[in-house]
Parts: C-alpha cells; structure tokens; sequence
C-alpha cells in the first residue's frame, strides 16, 4: 500500500534521488489509452511502483511509463525507490473522463484542445442560481477562466460557473478560455439575462460592441492665440467617465497637428468592426462651407485649412473601419469666416448610419467656459459629464445636455447645442463588450492601449549616504505623468534631508503658470501613488519624446557629524513612458513661415492677431462666469486670403 512506504524512514542520501519530471494530467474521452510518465534521477537501479487515489498498487506497474485505458476520472501517483532505501514521490495527477455522450472528437485526436460543451444562453430569474457549464478534453489537461463582457471573473477557474443568488450586474455575455500550456480555446459566448422576480422575461435584443475606444484632444497653451483654460479639466474628467463605461482611452493635452494626425492615425489603427469609437476635442476651431476645423496649438496667425484638422475626415476615416458607433464631440466654437457658408451636413463614406456628431453649439456661434467653484470647464462639457453615464441611447444623453445647458442663464441666447446623427439602432455608450470571434483584434488592441498608457515602475534609489529614496509615477494624461520623489529611510549620518527631481531631456510643464496650478494641485491630490510625497515633477509634452527619459534625483542633506550641507545625485533612467512609446513624434521640419497677410483667426470666438492672456468677464458676485477667446471685429478679406476648402472627396495621406 502506498503509506506502507516508509516515506519518512529515510537511509543513505535521499537528496542523490530527485524526480526531474512529473507525470501530467490529461482529460480524455472513454476508453482513450493514456501514458503516464514521470522521469527520476538517482543512484544505481531505480524502482517504480504506481498508485490509484485509493492507495492501491496497480498491478504489474512498475515502469517509469505507464499505460491505462480511461474507464472513469481517477488519480495517479508514482512512486521512485533506489537500492539505498530513498524513495520519493511524483504529484498526483488525474486522468480525467468527462460524462460526454457525444464527445465530437477528430478520428485522429491526438490530444489538442477540443471543447465538446458549450454553455448555453439562459434566462434567470433574480435571486435564482446561475449556472454555465463547459467542457473540453485535452493533453495537458486544460485550465478555465470565465468572463463576463470581456472581463474575467476573479476565482472562476473552473469548467462550471455558479453564481448563487443572480442579480442585474449578472447580466451580461459570457465566455470561457479554455487553455494549457500548448494552445487556448475560447467557448461559443452564451448571452445570460436576469429578469426581475415579478416581470416577465424581457425579449429586446441587447446591443453590444466588441470593444471601445476613445481617443481625447484638449488643446489649451496656444502659440498665436488666447489661451484657455477648460481643457485640462474636461479631458480628465471625461476620461475618467468614459473608463468607467469600458472604454480604452488615451487622453493628450496640447498637441500641434503633426501631433494631431499621429494621434488620430494611431486611434484609427484601433477601430475595427463592432467597436465604439469615440473622439472628442476641446479648444479652439471653427467652421467652414459645411466642414469643421480644429485648431492645433502651433497655427499660425491668421491661420487656413492645412494648419487645422478637419472633422469631417476623421469621421470619414472612422466609418472605414466599419464601427458599429462613431461618436464626435466637439466643445469649439463654431463661428464662419464668411456668411455666406453653406449649412453643415453629415458626409458619410456610405450610408451606413449610427454617426453621431455632438456638437457644444450651433452655427456661426461660440462656446463658452465657466469658472465654477475654482474649477474651469466648458459649458457643454459640464453637462455632458453629468449625463454621459445614463443607460440611455446617445443621442438622449446629447438631448439631456442639450436641455440643461438651454436653462443655463450664463449662456442663454449665446450658445445652444446642436445634434446630428444617422443612428439607426438604440446604441448606447453604457452598451456592453461581447468579444465573440473577434478575440484576436481585441489583443492587438489591448496591446496597443496599454503600451500607450504604461507606467514605470517604481524605483527605490540607495544612496552612498545611506539614504533611500523612492521614486514613483502617476499619469494625469496619456502624455503627462507626474514623477513623485519621497524620502524612504534616512542615513546614520544624516538629517534635513530634501530631495529634488529634474528631467534628461527637460520637459516643459504647460501648467506652471499661476491661473492653471491650483487645478493642477488638486489633479496631482487625486492621482498620488506615494503617501507624503517629498517632492513631485511633472513632465508635460510626453509624445514628443525622440530617446529615453531620464530622472536626476538630487538628495540635499546635512552631515551630522560636519555640520556640513551635502548634496548627492543619482540617475534613473525610464525609457519611453505612456504615449512616448508609440514614437508619436514625427520628426518633421518645422512648418512653413506664414508668407501672406489675410483675415483674423477665428476660434473660440474671433481671435484677434496678438497672443493674449485669457480675459474673463465676471458675472455677479458668488456666481460662476463666463469667459471667451478674446474677440476682434470681423474684418472683411480679400477672396485669396480666406481658408481654401479641403474637398471632401480628394483622397489624403494619413500615413506618416
């Protein structure tokens, strides 16, 4: 019998005898032969005796391989002696037989991943159990992991899922990744609705989206125009609202439009059919013949078409990835450089519908932010924060803002929101993720978003002194991450210590400026990964990064000995972090100066030929206000002066 061995009556050198490789576990159909083998190191001739899980030899196994014909699931152990006495034992492993009537295998199976059950759609009841079953034979045997909406479920590893006591949150599309360490396998997804106890079931069908992805542009620190300063704010704040829809968001402040392009080519690269794309701006633009133009932070003064963006095209770009919902929200102005301009239209690549332009204003008008509470923000962005979350169909939630914003006494008669959509189904941000088929796509998306979005690591840096030093990160923006200094332990020898931190290359920070580094203060409060921080660097303007980012420390001390001020320094060097490791940055020659004189800009109201510090227009005491780019007369120009048209229909090369 296997505890007749005498494991623990050790003579000679037990530690000379050694399995090298254990036997594995298998799930296999009936009456599937099976070998079984474990490999053993030792001295002299070694003995082998295999075991069943109820202790009893197997008759006539006393081979290092040992053959079996699958009748029913059982364990098996092995058991390696030598001439010295010494004996040790492989792991248990199971042979395993699912109750499978019709097993489906290939004639010529060989052990590769094949899953016989699915699990099966179902509706329950709330309160009631929920239970998914799946089953799969495999050489090795296989492993599980469910996910609901694309996301896995902590603790559910095995081949049945039970959740006792079903509520709504369990909801949702199901799947089961079947793998070993040869392949993985994923199970056909079963949709599961919970209805409530008193309602009968709920036959709607329930859209879904096979991914999400956002991409958000604030640009605020103008060259050659006002600055503003609600787009900080607003890119945060949504990104943080979207993220809790599920979205994949990459959010960048501050961008010229070579900058622009890169980021909106890469957003593209991760649109694909069934996915949510999203694309949302905040600053300066206007609008033109029908198209809308936004205003990167390096245009010149006056600026036409070929130093701006166009919107119409990258919703045209958008649709040719065929999403299944392509939102654009723009919070600009949208003021014409002439009166004559024809009415904005929609131009889809084809009449595929479900677009959805959300637009802050209407034509030939401006948006307005607001100082509320020592935070700025744009009207339409302030309330579209407040409603983006609601399980309502998009276009309800853009009405919702819409409303609001038309009680707003800040803007009455200034600014009203403007809606255009094709949709042609109910589809709603809140919609959730079904990966089914398109597994593939998602990791190459997963990769791509999270390369974009990776931190360092923190560090912990060991100075002669014996001081140490942590260094830790956090990202406000996908290309500003702030870089946090703290003062871990402190030398036999030392005392007052501070620590400083600088950058190799240097990176300007866009918030220094007093009217932007109070919001600044409290963005860093809420992203602190180190408590007490001593000292804290932000590094802005990350795409723009050719070669590794280093950190200087700079550690300032007392000698308690010599009384004497000392400084020591160290470098760490963090590569490429966030956005800069997508090599973003275009290495293009700096855009031609402007040869021709013509009409004053016009973005965020009128701009006038000057760059100006932000100009606010106070209202009452107590109450938030208002404020605008600074406005100049409109100044009628020369034909040749005006923004030359982009047509819609000439092809362009995105590809840089």
């Amino acid at each position: 019998m296997l505890l007749q061995c005498g494991i623990y009556m050790v003579f000679g050198r037990s530690s000379d005898l050694v399995i090298v490789q254990h036997p594995v576990s298998v799930s296999v159909p009936l009456n599937y032969q099976v070998n079984l083998s474990v490999r053993a190191e030792g001295t002299g001739i070694l003995n082998y005796q295999w075991f069943k899980s109820d202790e009893e030899e197997v008759f006539g196994a006393t081979r290092a391989d040992l053959t079996v014909t699958a009748q029913r699931s059982q364990l098996y152990i092995c058991r390696v002696n030598d001439q010295f006495c010494n004996c040790v034992f492989s792991e248990w492993v199971k042979v395993k037989v699912p109750d499978i009537a019709k097993p489906g295998l290939p004639v010529a199976w060989r052990g590769e991943l094949h899953i016989a059950v699915h699990p099966a759609p179902q509706t329950v009841r709330q309160g009631q159990r929920l239970t998914l079953s799946c089953s799969a034979f495999g050489i090795p045997i296989p492993h599980y992991q469910w996910y609901r909406n694309g996301h896995p479920l902590l603790g559910k590893t095995t081949n049945t899922l039970q959740i006792h006591n079903a509520e709504a949150d369990d909801r949702g599309t199901y799947l089961c990744s079947v793998s070993n360490v040869e392949e993985e396998r994923w199970t056909e997804p079963a949709d599961v609705d919970i209805e409530p106890s008193n309602q009968l079931k709920v036959t709607a069908p329930k859209l879904t989206a096979t991914d999400k992805v956002a991409l958000l542009i604030g640009n605020l620190n103008y060259s050659h125009h006002p600055d503003l300063m609600a787009p900080t704010m607003d890119v945060h704040e949504l990104a943080n609202l979207l993220q809790q829809l599920g979205f994949r968001v990459v959010s960048l402040l501050d961008l010229t439009r070579e900058e622009m392009l890169a980021a909106i080519d890469k957003f593209i690269l991760l649109l694909d059919r069934g996915v949510y794309a999203l694309f949302y701006y905040a600053g300066h633009g206007y609008e033109r013949s029908g198209r809308n133009y936004l205003v990167a932070i390096d245009a010149p003064q006056p600026y036409r078409p070929e130093n701006c963006v166009c919107v119409q095209r990258i919703m045209r770009m958008m649709q040719e990835r065929r999403t299944a919902l392509s939102v654009v929200l723009l919070d600009t102005c949208r003021t014409w450089y002439n009166q004559d301009c024809i009415a904005s239209e929609i131009r889809p690549l084809v009449p595929m519908g479900n677009t959805v332009y959300g637009y802050a204003t209407c034509e030939d008008a401006e948006a307005y932010e607001v100082q509320d509470g020592g935070k700025s923000t744009g009207i339409f962005t302030k309330y579209l924060n407040k409603h983006i979350l609601q399980p309502e169909k998009v276009t309800h939630v853009l009405e919702q803002v819409s409303e609001d914003l038309g009680r707003d006494p800040l803007v009455t008669g200034k600014q009203a929101v403007e809606i255009k959509h094709t949709l042609k189904e109910p589809r709603s941000l809140t919609d959730p993720v079904r990966t089914t088929g398109h597994t593939g796509e998602l990791r190459l998306r997963d990769a791509c978003w999270r390369q974009a979005n990776e931190l360092p690591c923190q560090k912990l840096l060991i100075f002669p002194c014996g001081v140490e030093v942590e260094v830790s990160f956090s990202a406000l923006f996908s290309n500003v991450m702030v870089a946090f200094g703290t003062v871990k332990t402190i030398g036999p020898r030392t005392q007052d210590c501070t620590v400083t931190l600088r950058s190799t290359p240097a990176m300007e920070d866009i918030f220094s400026s007093p009217g932007r580094s109070g919001e600044m203060d409290s963005l860093l409060l809420n992203n602190l990964v180190a408590e007490n921080p001593d000292c804290s660097l932000r590094l802005c303007g990350l795409q723009k990064l050719q070669g590794s980012l280093v950190i200087k420390v700079d550690l300032h001390y007392t000698h308690t000995g010599s009384k004497l001020r000392l400084q020591e320094s160290k470098q760490l060097d963090i590569g490429k972090p966030l956005v800069a490791s997508c090599d973003q940055y275009r290495g293009q020659q700096a855009l031609v100066t402007q040869r021709q004189e013509g009409a004053p800009s016009q973005s965020m109201g009128h701009v006038s030929h000057s760059k100006q510090s932000p100009r606010q227009t106070l209202g009452q005491p107590g109450r938030p206000f208002t404020r605008k780019a600074e406005c100049a007369a409109k100044v009628p120009t020369a034909r040749s002066n005006e923004p030359e048209e982009n047509d819609e229909t000439e092809p362009q090369d995105f590809t840089f």
